[in-house]
């Protein structure tokens, strides 16, 4: 066959304000492969270092694998460069940048203003979550010094991040789904000062899982051993129409330490209940190609979580930590209703339960324990479970979970999702005997041309079903036709052999115009005399090498203290900024109960004390301590 591209205009204009970008993480290639399959507009990934996540890092041949993927559904691949940088290190990650760009990436995602002091590689910049973005005037300097795409913190109320999006024309990144830092990102120290390991440089200890107890100075205790700095996690379900309204055009999921089953289902739940509005929405489009189908039903409730807020989307409100365990509780089955020799009863009817399950409660000293089930039987007012073993603490009354469902497990465990890209194809008679044109669905064409003698069909309505038979079986491609369209003067009797050779090259030339037509997003050109809007900057500025420091300079910055991780600082200083405060959600805020004193506090973990300080006019908390030396 004779082959013709056609329209490789570029696939898609990275700019345009009205395209929704799913964002999901990947783990390595296989998660990220398995991200694109399930729906994702756009994966972000570790690359082989200063990814803030140190043990999820990807070797350059992968990082190539993955976008090769991507870009044939025209999705794109995020490379996570956000650590900060010491001086040694700044030109191995100057080399480093161009090789992730060389390799396909479409961005890096920074933290360390450092990098734009260097000769990078015209990919464009996203400014991650770590630069502390929670104001116009902080979006509004990263978007006139270059950045293309600003995450914004975690934090912000909708009324903010209108205000934001109001002021700028750089795309809004927001976290919908997964794990909370308590602390704003960028701005936690506490891992660093206590174990030397930095959450800036993606060493974080997660010191805020721990348990603590909240005590007055002279030592008289609160609240004991519970799990005060830990929150649930984010789930922006029910707000992406709010999201969208306020400006945000990419919405991302976290996890790029989770299990494959959790990237598979969240990702399958968002992609969803964006393609649901994308359906009542003409005005707004998908960031990539392709319609997904599952073999099974989403449900982010059976993947890891810690409980579900939206945060301070709709301003503060109560219940947003997870006190009782960092850990995933699951699904509530019911309560203990009678413990017997091998298992137990319980008296819940309404979830079905599978051999092979894990359960999990509360002992009573509060330590959440598992446990498996070897076998449900279902009774008249409820189920007996037979257990691996019997877990001591279980008692009449106690509250059972489901943390692992074995049957929905197994279907995540196949090939749980097809994503295929809508094409309409034409097939028509020409001089040198038969033309295939394809068009898909964003626009991207081909043709194909195959000589050959022309015969008219014996049976003409069997002739031309077996040509639309013939021409849709697009099983094995990432393509399913939409609409076949057959143009003869007579119905032609063709071969089921010329029709599938057709075919073939039609769809190997409709692959090479689509890779043809991808383009990769450009770098945005910063604007000359952008001003920082703070003039002195602490160690909460995050300034750990020379590069970062011209750079501030350069941008008005007069005085620039060195990054925490330098070392410098030996009083008490303010080791995390939080906008979870403790005094509200153990119903002791001043604010909230007229006449209240405001009395001090510390936590407790384990030997370690840590003073609270609250800035209420901001509604913020402050966790204060020193650096440990020795």
């Amino acid at each position: 066959a004779f082959l013709v591209r056609l329209q490789t205009r570029p696939m898609q204009d990275h700019t345009q304000t009205n395209r929704l970008e799913l964002l999901a993480p990947a783990k390595n290639l296989a998660y990220g492969i398995e991200a694109i399959n399930h729906g994702a507009d756009a994966v972000y990934m570790g690359g082989p270092a200063f990814g803030a996540r140190s043990a999820a890092g990807n070797s350059l041949d992968d990082i190539e694998a993955l976008a090769r993927h991507a870009h044939r559904f025209g999705a794109q691949v995020f490379v996570a460069f956000n650590t900060l940088l010491h001086d040694h290190e700044l030109e191995q990650a100057r080399r480093l940048t161009h090789q992730i760009y060389e390799a396909g990436a479409d961005a890096l995602i920074v933290q360390d203003m450092g990098l734009l002091a260097l000769d990078l590689p015209p990919i464009a910049l996203h400014a991650s979550t770590q630069t502390d973005n929670r104001t116009p005037e902080k979006v509004t300097f990263l978007q006139d010094v270059g950045f293309s795409q600003v995450v914004l913190a975690r934090e912000l109320s909708l009324a903010q991040i209108r205000e934001i999006s109001a002021a700028t024309s750089v795309q809004l990144e927001f976290f919908i789904h997964g794990a909370l830092c308590v602390s704003y990102s960028g701005q936690c120290n506490i891992s660093h000062a206590r174990t030397g390991r930095s959450a800036n440089r993606g060493e974080c200890a997660q010191l805020c899982r721990l348990p603590c107890s909240l005590q007055t100075p002279g030592g008289e205790v609160l609240v004991e051993n519970s799990h005060l700095l830990s929150l649930k996690d984010m789930d922006q379900t029910d707000n992406l129409e709010a999201l969208i309204a306020a400006g945000i055009r990419s919405f991302k999921i976290e996890g790029r330490l989770k299990g494959l089953d959790y990237v598979k289902n969240v990702t399958a739940w968002y992609r969803q209940k964006l393609d649901a509005i994308l359906e009542r929405r003409p005005d707004l489009v998908a960031a990539s190609a392709g319609r997904c189908s599952y073999g099974f039903t989403p449900d982010p409730k059976k993947s890891f979580n810690r409980g579900s807020t939206d945060y301070f989307l709709h301003g503060r409100k109560p219940d947003i930590d997870s006190p009782r365990s960092p850990k995933y509780l699951g699904e509530p089955l019911g309560r203990v209703s009678r413990v017997t020799r091998d298992g137990i009863e319980i008296d819940g009817k309404q979830v079905t339960l599978n051999n092979g399950d894990g359960l999990g409660f509360f002992k009573p000293g509060g330590e959440l324990v598992g446990m498996r089930l070897n076998k449900v039987e279902e009774k008249a007012q409820g189920k007996r479970l037979l257990l691996s073993e019997l877990m001591p603490g279980l008692k009449v009354g106690t509250e059972i979970f489901r943390n692992h469902d074995q049957a929905f497990s197994k279907q995540l465990e196949k090939g749980s999702a097809d994503r295929r890209i809508r094409v309409d194809m034409r097939l028509s008679e020409c001089d040198e005997g038969l033309r295939l044109e394809l068009v898909d669905e964003q626009g991207i064409g081909a043709a194909v041309t195959l000589p050959c003698d022309q015969q008219l069909a014996d049976n003409p309505e069997r002739a031309l079903q077996q040509a639309r038979d013939q021409l849709g079986k697009l099983g094995n491609t990432l393509f399913v036709a939409r609409q076949i369209e057959l143009v003869f003067t007579s119905p032609l009797f063709i071969a089921a052999s010329v029709l599938n050779g057709l075919r073939r090259d039609g769809i190997a030339a409709l692959e090479a115009a689509r890779l043809a037509a991808y383009r990769r997003p450009e770098r945005r050109i910063p604007l000359r005399g952008a001003v920082y809007p703070q003039h002195r900057l602490s160690y909460l500025g995050n300034v750990l090498n020379s590069a970062a420091e011209q750079f501030f300079r350069e941008h008005g910055v007069g005085s620039i203290a060195p990054a925490f991780e330098a070392n410098k600082e030996e009083r008490e200083v303010v080791l995390m900024i939080t906008k979870h405060c403790i005094r509200y959600s153990q119903h002791i805020c001043p604010k909230e109960v007229p006449g209240l004193k405001a009395e001090p506090l510390e936590l407790k973990m384990g030997k370690e004390s840590f003073r609270l300080r609250f800035d209420c006019h901001r509604c913020e908390m402050q966790v204060m301590g020193s650096l440990k030396r020795g």
